[in-house]
Formats: structure tokens, sequence, C-alpha cells
């Protein structure tokens, strides 16, 4: 009993080969669902980097628009706040155009402003607009400005790519798992006669499918851990190649992607082995000739 047991190699070639296979399998989901996490961190960067701005007229003290940014500040849909003051409008503006344009008109036509930037949440325009409501309160306020257009093009454009990506994480969690099970399913046949000859020497169901289902789950654990450094080595060369990205691909992100390729891998390998002994341990001998 204990000889057929053991012929169950555990590291041999098909060990190697399967583990391969199985790798480049988990990487193609570990990308997936990189790309559904990074498309969510990447929709609110682009969200709370959308800013709005209130003019503020000439008639309030510099004192009173100060208390009333740190008023702002404690509202639930401010990110953050910026005090544009006339005269820095007026030297932006300058180097903007290259020309003073106090200089022709003879006053200062800005006026001083808070910029906004919201959080994501709030980053749509039907929030905007009960914003702009509570905002218009403030008699000294002139203005409300956002671009409403722009607004609804990136929540529209954040929607439909999302919903791609969710349709392919799907279509491609179908194929790894049907390339993982016919990998592991042609390893399994190529010993249905010593599962055959198990059962003859009275060997129990659990006896026989313990040290297979043991071989496939260190083959997705070995797959998993690979495919793992493999993604953490790429989103660390990406970060270093261009900082901005740490927003994107964070920490957070990449554990999420490492968890579920681990959880994938380990699943998927165990659970297709069981299905194909399972498969094998029902036939009978006449049958495993003709298959």
């Amino acid at each position: 009993m204990k000889a057929k047991r053991n012929s169950v190699s555990y590291f041999d070639m098909q060990f190697i080969t399967s583990s391969i296979s199985t790798t480049l399998v988990l990487l193609l989901l570990g990308l997936v669902v990189f790309f559904v996490l990074g498309a969510h961190n990447l929709s609110v960067y682009v969200k709370e980097n959308i800013n709005f701005s209130i003019l503020i007229s000439d008639d309030m003290k510099e004192s009173d628009i100060l208390k009333l940014q740190k008023k702002l500040d404690k509202e639930p849909f401010v990110k953050e706040t910026e005090y544009i003051s006339k005269k820095q409008a007026l030297r932006e503006q300058t180097e903007a155009m290259g020309t003073d344009p106090q200089e022709f008109l003879g006053y200062n036509p800005f006026t001083a402003s808070i910029e906004i930037k919201l959080h994501s949440d709030y980053a749509n325009s039907d929030s905007i607009a009960k914003i702009e409501k509570k905002i218009k309160r403030n008699t000294n306020i002139q203005e409300v400005l956002y671009q409403k257009d722009l607004i609804d093009a990136v929540n529209d454009n954040i929607r439909n790519i999302s919903l791609m990506l969710l349709g392919l994480a799907v279509i491609l969690t179908f194929i790894s798992f049907a390339l993982i099970n016919n990998t592991i399913r042609l390893t399994i046949y190529s010993k249905r006669f010593l599962i055959h000859t198990m059962k003859l020497v009275g060997a129990s169901w659990s006896f026989i499918r313990r040290p297979f289902l043991r071989r496939n789950f260190w083959i997705g654990v070995l797959s998993a851990v690979i495919a793992d450094a493999v993604l953490w080595g790429a989103a660390y060369w990406l970060v270093s190649y261009e900082p901005e990205l740490i927003r994107v691909i964070t920490p957070e992100v990449m554990l999420l992607v490492s968890v579920a390729v681990l959880v994938f891998g380990v699943l998927i390998t165990w659970l297709c082995a069981l299905l194909s002994i399972n498969k094998y341990l029902r036939m009978k001998a006449s049958t495993l000739y003709y298959i």
C-alpha cells in the first residue's frame, strides 16, 4: 500500500510543467484583478482632482474669506481647499498670458476665489448642484464655477470602463478555470490505471485522493507565489518609473491582488483535482481503455 501511495510523485516533470502552466494562468488572472482594483483607484484619483471655483465678492474681507475657507474644510464633501487672493490670481494670469491686464485696464480685473477639490463620492453633477445651492446662501459668493460637461464625461467613461473590466474579469475567470482544469485532468489521466490498481488492493477513496490533492495543493501554492512575485516586481518597476502611480498602484491593491491569486490558485487546483479523481474513481476498468 505504501509503495503505491509513494508512486504518486510530488516533484517530477509533470509537477514542474503543471506549475508553469498554472503560474501563467494565475498571472493572467492577477492582471485582471489588478486592473479592476486599479481602475477604481484611478477613478477616485481623477474625480478628486476635478475642482470647482467659488468667486468671492470684493466687499468681503480677507479675514472673513479665511473663516469661510475653514468652514468649508469641515464639510464632508470637501477633500481640500485653496484660497487664491486677487493679487495671486493677477500674478498667475500675468504669467500665463505674458502680459499684465492691470497695466492697460488700470485695475485688477480678477476676484479672490476658493478652489475646492471634492471627495470622489461627491464628484458628480447632481451632488455639485446641491453643494452649489448650499454655498450660494452666502451673499458674498458671486458665482460657483465648474465644468459640468467634463464631470459628466469623466463619470460616464469611468462607468463604461468599469463595466467592461468587470465583464472581462468574469470571462477570463472562466477561461482560467478551464485551462487549469485541463492541465490537471491530463496529469491525473496519466495516473488512471494507478488509481484503478489502488482500488483493486482495497484502498479507500479518501486514501487514493490524498496524495493527488496534496500534490495539486502545492502546485497551486507554488504557482500563486511565483505569480505574485512577478506582479509585485512589475508594480515596483512601474512605481519606480512613474512615482505618481503610487496613488493607483497602492500597497493595499497589491495585497488584495496577491490574496486573490493565492486563494484562486489553491482552490481551483484542489477543486479540479478532486473532480478529476472522483471521475476516475467511479469508472470501471473496461472504461479506462476507451477514454
